[in-house]
């Protein structure tokens, strides 16, 4: 499973029902299993971003589309980034030569 981070920001939709987020965050990660990814972490954070989430998916495509069906909904615009452990990143090194 690739990990990614979602760095978000509510939307005025979801300022609008923030006593919910915490609710919307549980039917996220439900809904995450229908692209057959989970979403094992979620932080609500103070500073540049309202949430950070962890997000596993098989692949980017899975990733992408978790990503958009989550957007759709108007709650949170965000980035996701891609990320790597330490293993993963040795394996990427190696191919420098």
């Amino acid at each position: 499973m690739a990990t990614y981070i979602t760095l978000a920001n509510f939307t005025e939709q979801g300022i609008h029902s923030v006593k919910d987020t915490t609710k919307r965050a549980t039917a996220v990660q439900e809904a995450a299993k229908k692209f057959g990814a989970s979403m094992p972490q979620i932080y609500w954070t103070m500073g540049a971003y309202d949430l950070i989430a962890v997000v596993e998916a098989p692949d980017d495509l899975s990733a992408s589309a978790f990503s958009l069906a989550i957007g759709m909904a108007g709650n949170i615009r965000g980035q996701t980034l891609r990320v790597f452990n330490k293993d993963e990143m040795n394996a990427i090194l190696s191919k420098l030569g």
